[in-house]
């Protein structure tokens, strides 16, 4: 069951409605945010990770590539929510947009991923040296957007108070990332250690989004650390649920490879759960399989048998039970929020979205 008593498997869910409502103005301000650059090229590869154009630079027929636009919607929403102006949190939702792509250019290069959002990753088309530099120019960008929050009606003093918060959330996404490189050199991983490194790679720009639209549309310290803890709440479900499809979502609807997680011998979630709970032989196989000394190509063998380790461990049913606490632990903080009616009801509309998410 959902965090609101809805079945866990329901028909894959659509975007709750606030993604709607402010796709628009989101993109435009994303749009307007991103400088047209001497170098064409380069200009062209930040619009193709973004899914505005293809590689040759030409508009992009579908939308399939465009992410969710996840955090710049909690951020305008969470200001809205809070009794302001949604507008005034525009060049704050495009900051946050442009900083969480510029970690996944990165990200990418890292884990050496060939495929994002339905389509071959920047640095696989690109290569390594110019996806970094894409990403550098998103980093800058979304620093100087934070900026223009006071063209929008916010005063000089809580536009810096934003840009502290948005640098500190995305020092820790890099701590985060660290641990997460650090834990691939390892098979020595605890559930709990696990979850303090997503908090911080995911979690963090998550919290940020909501905290940061809240301060915008009322800078109320009494409901700021209920802020924090629900968006760190809906951050941890949010990336536990993206653990769960790596292995077990369906290829066609996340865009990722099917077994993708698994051929790069990612340590997600639900082999933490098996490094943790496997015995005997299983747990023999298994670190084999992830030793970092082990360098070879996985067969379709040892795909097979992790598949059949994550079973008998029950991974997905454990990722399945701490995505649900971390929903209704989300719900329960809701209530301290002090958000509109409407505000509310949408609010958890996007925690069962977080739940139950097909892609």
């Amino acid at each position: 069951m959902s965090a609101s008593g809805k079945p866990l498997n329901p028909v894959p869910p659509r975007l709750p409605a606030m993604f709607a409502r402010y796709e628009d103005i989101i993109g435009k301000q994303l749009y307007d945010a991103l400088p047209s650059l001497e170098s064409a090229e380069l200009s062209n590869v930040m619009r193709y990770h973004l899914g505005w154009s293809d590689r040759d630079g030409n508009l992009a027929a579908t939308p399939t590539a465009q992410g969710k636009a996840l955090r710049p919607t909690l951020c305008v929403f969470a200001c809205e929510a809070m009794g302001g102006d949604p507008k005034s949190a525009l060049p704050s939702a495009a900051a946050l947009e442009l900083i969480h792509n510029f970690s996944l250019l990165h990200d990418d290069i890292q884990d050496q991923g060939y495929e994002r959002r339905h389509q071959p990753t920047v640095w696989s088309v690109w290569g390594t040296s110019k996806a970094l530099i894409a990403g550098d120019v998103m980093h800058s960008v979304g620093d100087i957007s934070s900026f223009e929050s006071v063209s929008f009606g916010v005063t000089s003093g809580l536009a810096i108070q934003i840009s502290a918060v948005l640098t500190e959330s995305y020092l820790e996404m890099i701590e985060g990332q660290c641990r997460d490189l650090v834990f691939e050199q390892t098979t020595d991983i605890k559930v709990n250690e696990y979850l303090g490194m997503i908090a911080l790679k995911t979690g963090a720009l998550i919290r940020s989004s909501i905290l940061i639209g809240a301060l915008i549309g009322r800078d109320d310290s009494k409901r700021n650390q209920a802020v924090i803890d629900f968006g760190n709440y809906i951050g941890r479900a949010f990336q536990i649920r993206d653990d769960y499809l790596g292995i077990w979502g369906d290829e066609a609807t996340t865009g990722k490879t099917a077994s993708g997680d698994i051929e790069q011998r990612k340590k997600s979630l639900p082999v933490v759960i098996a490094f943790e709970d496997a015995r005997g032989a299983a747990a023999e196989e298994l670190l084999r399989i992830y030793s970092p000394d082990n360098k070879e190509e996985l067969s379709d063998y040892d795909i097979e048998i992790i598949r059949m380790v994550l079973e008998e461990v029950k991974a997905a049913e454990r990722c399945q039970l701490l995505t649900e606490q971390s929903s209704q632990n989300a719900l329960t903080v809701l209530n301290d929020l002090d958000f509109s009616s409407w505000a509310v009801t949408e609010a958890k509309d996007l925690v069962d979205f977080l739940c139950t998410r097909e892609f």
